[in-house]
């Protein structure tokens, strides 16, 4: 029989678009229906291909069958999918920043389904404002005079540089023209925003005759841009925010502050990291201050902009704010976590990033020796698990000079630690951790208590 013939007897054996439609009609429930579609006449013409390229293939149909199936369950499942953390990383960019405690989001969940007075004034019946479900909270914990919000932190500055100084210059220390994850760069979102930025003194030192010099009749803003991502150490000068404060009410020029992850709980009284609150650079004079809701706030994706009653009228009237704005779960979220403030120093459980960061050595032992409890003395010895003390980052650019005491779980044994990290990242709840040397680690810093039983769940799946 010549190889075309063999070809051709081969395709007969692939079943029909049809007849696999009809097979797994009952799985077709949660994706638009052209895409399975599609996905199918893909697998079959890799099948096509494979049989032209004379790759055996043992029973035909039943391969066929197989191949479909696990491309729609992949479809099927959703892309969005709940994690868990073992990197040690509370603000991991990656897995969402600021994790969310199942308590916020069902809470948030009621408040806006299936309708919600977003933009209603309930007691008028006349139109509302979204900013006014978070603004007097927001103002009570920064003692800002307004408050505007917008879906990040970079759509913060970009909408600030634009309403407040939009055709004019813009004075930046070259120090903190910084860029962040994704290419975010200070200077790139200065020319976006329509200002021309003029860069004073050098990237080690700045003083306020720098900023002095540079003043000029066509200077709209004076921008300070937190290195909250990398600190320059060693010969660097830097200008007291009081003195560029003074200077800019001075010369009457917005003094503009990119706050970057901007913290309301004043970590020292937790016993955490220093970090300057929010309040405090609102209480020094800055006109207006943006910081992400997303990082040590411990909120939802949001840019925040608190600032002086003139100058958050303007910015709230750009017509960027429109294109910027936040949504109704965004909202619901964040009036959540502002709500779990009771002072700088008091939080309720719904804040869970901060419950994350104050969780101790001794703490996070207890958790590990019971996780190691749910596993057998055989799986503990075929892959030497062990109980080993680590030092973690916050992430997200936040205190990044930081370290904080954690514990994690080391495994050395039976697979190489690519493959592990392969098995656990595959689980039906994927684990993330991570890899040093030739060990692969989980870290429990991150890993809350609610979710303890996904966890070993995906332990006895991975490790059985």
């Amino acid at each position: 029989m010549s190889s075309t013939v063999k070809v051709r007897e081969a395709f007969k054996e692939i079943p029909s678009v049809d007849e696999l439609i009809l097979h797994f009609q009952n799985d077709l429930n949660n994706a638009p229906y052209p895409l399975y579609l599609q996905t199918i006449r893909n697998i079959l013409d890799t099948i096509r291909e494979n049989i032209r390229s004379s790759r055996p293939i043992e029973n035909i149909p039943e391969y066929t069958r197989e191949k479909v199936r696990a491309a729609l369950t992949e479809i099927s499942n959703s892309n969005l999918r709940q994690v868990v953390n073992g990197t040690g990383i509370i603000l991991h960019t990656g897995l969402g920043r600021a994790p969310l405690s199942r308590k916020l989001i069902e809470k948030a969940m009621q408040e806006v389904g299936p309708y919600s007075n977003l933009e209603l004034d309930i007691s008028t019946g006349k139109r509302g404002e979204r900013n006014s479900h978070v603004a007097e909270l927001l103002k009570s914990l920064t003692t800002a005079e307004g408050v505007v919000v917008v879906n990040n932190n970079a759509a913060a500055v970009l909408l600030m540089l634009n309403a407040l100084a939009e055709g004019k210059e813009v004075l930046i220390s070259r120090g903190e023209q910084v860029e962040i994850g994704g290419s975010f760069r200070i200077p790139d979102v200065i020319r976006k925003s329509g200002c021309n930025m003029v860069e004073v003194g050098t990237t080690n030192k700045t003083h306020l005759k720098d900023y002095e010099e540079a003043i000029t009749s066509d200077t709209g803003a004076i921008l300070v841009a937190h290195t909250s991502n990398y600190k320059v150490l060693g010969f660097t000068k830097s200008v007291e925010l009081s003195e560029l404060c003074a200077l800019a009410k001075r010369k009457k020029i917005p003094l503009i502050l990119d706050l970057g992850s901007g913290a309301i709980a004043d970590f020292k009284k937790l016993n955490l990291p220093f970090e300057p609150v929010v309040k405090s650079y609102i209480s020094a004079g800055v006109d207006v201050v943006s910081f992400s809701g997303d990082k040590l706030l411990g909120g939802p994706q949001a840019g925040i902009i608190c600032g002086k009653t003139r100058f958050m009228k303007k910015i709230h009237k750009n017509p960027l704010y429109r294109a910027l704005r936040c949504d109704k779960l965004n909202f619901a979220l964040l009036e959540g976590i502002l709500r779990s403030y009771h002072s700088v120093e008091k939080f309720t459980s719904a804040n869970l990033t901060l419950e994350l960061f104050q969780r101790n050595r001794t703490d996070l032992m207890k958790t590990g020796k019971r996780l190691l409890k749910s596993l057998t003395a055989k799986v503990r010895g075929e892959y030497e698990i062990s109980l080993v003390e680590t030092e973690v980052e916050a992430g997200s650019g936040s205190l990044p000079l930081e370290k904080f005491p954690s514990i994690a779980l080391c495994f050395k044994g039976k697979f190489k630690a690519t493959e592990l990290s392969r098995r656990f990242r595959n689980a039906t709840t994927p684990v993330l951790g991570y890899i040093k040397g030739n060990n692969f680690y989980i870290d429990l810093k991150a890993i809350p208590k609610e979710q303890e039983k996904i966890f070993i769940q995906s332990f006895m799946e991975v490790l059985k």
